[in-house]
């Protein structure tokens, strides 16, 4: 799956949508999709993450008690 960084615009592949689909995971891990070679994985907060077309990521995938608010 690409999200987008919400500073730089950046696509990053999401490595693992469990991870990212988890409410209590505060990163998930990522690759840039920058170049034409692989960029090395690394965590990328859920709060600098949107989806490509501008929307932010659901409440029920980042805050764990959604629930409750």
């Amino acid at each position: 799956m690409l999200l987008q960084e919400k500073e730089t615009g950046a696509l990053v592949e999401v490595l693992d949508v469990q991870v990212l689909t988890n409410p209590a995971e505060a990163e998930v891990p990522g690759q840039i999709q920058a170049g034409q070679e692989e960029q090395d994985a690394k965590s990328y907060g859920k709060d600098i993450l949107i989806f490509p077309s501008g929307e932010d990521l659901p409440r029920c995938w980042v805050d764990a008690d959604y629930r409750m608010k």
